[in-house]
């Protein structure tokens, strides 16, 4: 298993590459932002270990980035630890949030269970009942027919689909697909999720997009209620 660490403290990056790599990984250590994404970009790693504070591009940037091309799990290891870093974290797509200082076992058990999660996703299809998402493609279908995707309608799917079961608020969906700030109008986002509904449930059951009232939106496979 290949894991990327993007810290800038050097005392701390040699001891996480050296404590992963004698822990049986084979670990890679940037010391800055712009070379994390850009390896994180070109490469192919399991898991990637993220700082906030970065020189050149902090992590929070680096993750927006990476999650509009890679599934790569990311776990944030930070010294920012109020519950709003947590959230936010966690809305950009991270997998887990550790606050600095650590306890290294501790950190070696989050990224076993991170990696047992499933697959890598990187270059995978998501699936959901019938619906599949090619994300290395960039192809949805259903029923075995192709969904025609704007860029925004796709990104909007792929958001749903690798969060499915979870419920996501406007504002959520609105700062990863579009990137707007949390206040901002987000009319948009139903607008968008109309149309992707239109092409993934119209005429076809079970139906996966669904709106949950004053909370926002939920793809999932629901039961059918008994006749």
């Amino acid at each position: 298993m290949r894991i990327l660490i993007v810290e800038d403290e050097a005392k701390t990056g040699i001891y996480l590459r050296k404590g992963l790599n004698e822990t049986g990984f084979v670990a890679d250590w940037v010391a800055d932002g712009v070379s994390g994404l850009h390896q994180a970009q070109t490469e192919d790693y399991d898991l990637i270990i993220l700082d906030v504070m970065l020189p050149g591009q902090d992590g929070w940037s680096i993750l927006h980035e990476l999650r509009k091309t890679r599934l790569t799990p990311v776990l944030f290891l930070t010294a920012r630890d109020d519950v709003g870093d947590r959230v936010k974290g966690l809305e950009l797509g991270a997998d887990d949030y550790l606050a600095k200082p650590f306890d290294f076992v501790e950190l070696v058990a989050r990224v076993r269970s991170i990696l047992r999660r499933g697959q890598s996703r990187d270059s995978s299809t998501l699936k959901v009942a019938d619906l599949e998402l090619d994300v290395t493609r960039r192809k949805a279908t259903r029923h075995g027919k192709t969904i025609l995707l704007t860029a925004k309608e796709f990104a909007l799917l792929w958001l749903l689909m690798r969060r499915q079961g979870e419920i996501l608020p406007r504002s959520t969906i609105a700062s990863q697909v579009w990137d707007m700030n949390f206040n901002s109008d987000t009319n948009v986002v139903d607008a968008v999720i109309r149309r992707v509904r239109a092409k993934v449930d119209d005429d076809v059951e079970p139906k996966l997009i669904h709106t949950v009232r004053g909370m926002g939106y939920v793809l999932e496979e629901r039961a059918r209620p008994s006749e």
